[in-house]
């Protein structure tokens, strides 16, 4: 009985990790590890404040499924129907679509630096394989296989900070200090922003509430609230990691630190672990905002079905993007911290519809609805990062 437990929930475990995948990409290895390199743990809280935020708010998501039957996208599509209102189901999807594209940026760009990190090949050409490899996973549908193989690489790579991380000797003391009390150290705003929005990715939000269905409340619990929290750990571990970093953050001056602390084979796992991050992502992100935008605007009509050239036509549109930007020469580090930040600025936004649907009664039965401690958990989350994001904005208009 106790072996068919522990076996139902490390299915559901490794069936939630799918979320925790998603946030472990270019964006947090880049975020993470600058912060750590330039702040030591000053900004370790936001990385506990964003997993902590990132279960509630994932939770409830899938809560909206599992008791309506409908995911996020449909409920915000009908409680958002008529002519006054429909408006929002357009920014919500715009929204999130463009967020998703700037994650697509950051994805192709960390991709193609862990190839970078292992040959000498031209990131010209490099970017037009990995782009082209994923269309095509995504034009036939079927990206569960690869995913699952380069998934294992990017949980090495976690496991792989992790070991830094211990080795790092950072007091326990000040590594509680950072984690607990938040401190916004001067130049600090963007990436800030950015671990927030790195970790409580809004298109997650999306995903998860699609990936609900046929799932028991329990199951869910029991599989997501651990997959996230394993996540978060990893997030922390690489900032600390990075805390060893001397000079400029760059992800050579990682891979030579993680090469001279532990040996050569861990700086070639690194690459590989950014790659696998950034592929993996590559191919999550425009998914993502198609089955966003066929909730909002397809629900089951079969005009958005995954054949359809509407559905196809949002995560080509997404995967456009990323190609652009991943040819254009740009660099990376800026370019992935700040479509970061971009995605942590429209996080409130999200989390409101989040919100007013997990308490609409026409959706949730009364047992499934927030009670009181939930709601002012979810009240807290939105008021902090939309302060969060209204101080740095200010910050940044000051400055011009």
């Amino acid at each position: 009985m106790v072996l068919k437990k522990t076996t139902h929930s490390l299915k559901s475990l490794l069936f939630w990790s799918v979320i925790s995948a998603a946030f472990i990409g270019p964006g947090t290895v880049t975020t993470a590890a600058k912060a750590g390199a330039e702040f030591g743990p000053d900004l370790l809280w936001a990385l506990t404040f964003s997993t902590i935020a990132t279960i509630l708010l994932q939770e409830a998501a899938a809560r909206i499924t599992i008791a309506s039957g409908k995911n996020l996208g449909e409920t915000i599509s009908l409680k958002f129907r008529s002519k006054t209102t429909r408006w929002i189901r357009y920014f919500v999807g715009i929204s999130v679509i463009f967020g998703c594209a700037a994650y697509q940026a950051g994805n192709i760009l960390g991709a193609v630096s862990g190839i970078s990190l292992l040959s000498g090949w031209d990131p010209t050409i490099v970017t037009l394989l990995v782009g082209f490899i994923s269309g095509i996973i995504l034009w036939v549908g079927k990206p569960d296989t690869i995913s699952r193989f380069l998934g294992l690489l990017v949980a090495g790579m976690g496991l792989l900070f992790i070991g830094v991380a211990l080795r790092s000797g950072m007091p326990i003391k000040e590594g509680l200090t950072g984690a607990i009390v938040p401190r916004i150290p001067e130049g600090s705003g963007w990436l800030m922003i950015g671990l927030v929005g790195t970790t409580i990715v809004p298109y997650n939000l999306f995903l998860g509430s699609g990936i609900g269905k046929g799932q028991e409340m329990k199951t869910m619990r029991q599989g997501l609230v651990p997959a996230v929290t394993i996540g978060g750990i990893i997030s922390i571990a690489i900032l600390v990691a990075a805390i060893k970093l001397k000079g400029e953050f760059s992800f050579t001056a990682l891979a030579e630190m993680l090469r001279r602390d532990i040996g050569n084979w861990a700086a070639i796992f690194f690459g590989l672990g950014l790659f696998a991050a950034g592929f993996t992502s590559a191919i999550t992100a425009p998914m993502a905002s198609a089955i966003t935008a066929q909730g909002l605007f397809g629900g089951e009509n079969a005009r958005w079905s995954p054949d359809s050239r509407y559905f196809r036509g949002v995560w080509i549109l997404v995967w456009l993007v990323g190609m652009i930007f991943g040819l254009s020469g740009i660099k990376p580090i800026p370019a992935i911290i700040l479509a970061q930040a971009l995605n942590g600025l429209l996080l409130p936004f999200v989390a409101v519809f989040l919100y007013l649907v997990i308490n609409d009664r026409a959706f949730m039965p009364e047992r499934w609805r927030n009670k009181l401690p939930a709601n002012i958990a979810l009240a807290l989350i939105v008021g902090i990062t939309f302060m969060l994001g209204v101080i740095n904005l200010w910050k940044a208009l000051s400055q011009v």
